[in-house]
């Protein structure tokens, strides 16, 4: 994996942790908060999406529009799920 790779998918995770706070504000944790869950979702989600598909063992991950258009989609996805998985977490832990 390159720094590229990784800041793409960085940036992507933020963006979607954002975005499902906006969605749904139910459970979202703040701006600040839902960037930072989906910055780490983000990484996550991509490093698992190369896992499965095999991109970096078999040479991918490149600079490609397929590999950055993956990404991005994988790291929104992963970010967005995270900040949702916390706001669940955050919303049962206020009920008891």
């Amino acid at each position: 994996m390159d720094i590229a790779s990784l800041a793409i998918q960085l940036i992507s995770g933020a963006v979607g942790g954002v975005g499902a706070g906006k969605v749904m504000p139910k459970f979202s944790l703040g701006t600040a908060g839902n960037a930072i869950a989906g910055l780490l979702g983000g990484g996550v989600g991509g490093q698992i999406l190369s896992m499965v598909t095999g991109a970096a063992a078999a040479g991918g991950g490149g600079m490609d529009i397929g590999s950055i258009l993956g990404g991005v989609a994988s790291s929104g996805v992963g970010g967005g799920v995270l900040m949702v998985v916390i706001g669940l977490v955050k919303s049962a832990m206020k009920k008891t």
